[in-house]
């Protein structure tokens, strides 16, 4: 019996919980990058950076190919990147909210504290 879709896709988004893979294959929605590439932008240890690739192959995110002593990676569908960018624009959306909420709150308790009361 295979596992229910709802529990799938929490599987694959507890592989996406981690800010360097994030950061990995925002890399990759560019371009193919090298090992060495992604060391010097993602700011690791090696063994850490290794870790964290062998998890997004696993998941079947990102694939490789080797030419020479250089490993290159890249992603394994554009819509991997697509969903990179549907994240980045719900997040703008709610941290707009949360930036409006703020400045409200703001202008409440410093209105408060002209009169001397409590905003509520």
């Amino acid at each position: 019996m295979s596992a229910p879709l709802y529990q799938l896709k929490a599987e694959f988004f507890k592989t996406l919980g981690h800010p360097v893979r994030i950061r990995v294959l925002e890399l990759l929605s560019e371009r193919e990058h090298s090992v060495a590439e992604m060391l010097a932008e993602v700011g690791i240890e090696p063994s850490h950076l290794s870790q964290q690739l062998a998890v997004l192959r696993r998941a079947n995110l990102v694939v490789t190919r080797k030419e020479g002593s250089n490993v290159y990676y890249s992603l394994t569908s554009p819509h991997v990147a697509e969903l990179l960018r549907v994240a980045r624009t719900i997040l703008s959306g709610v941290l707009a909210g949360q930036a409006e909420l703020l400045a409200d709150l703001r202008a409440a308790s410093s209105e408060g504290g002209a009169t001397g009361r409590t905003p509520t």
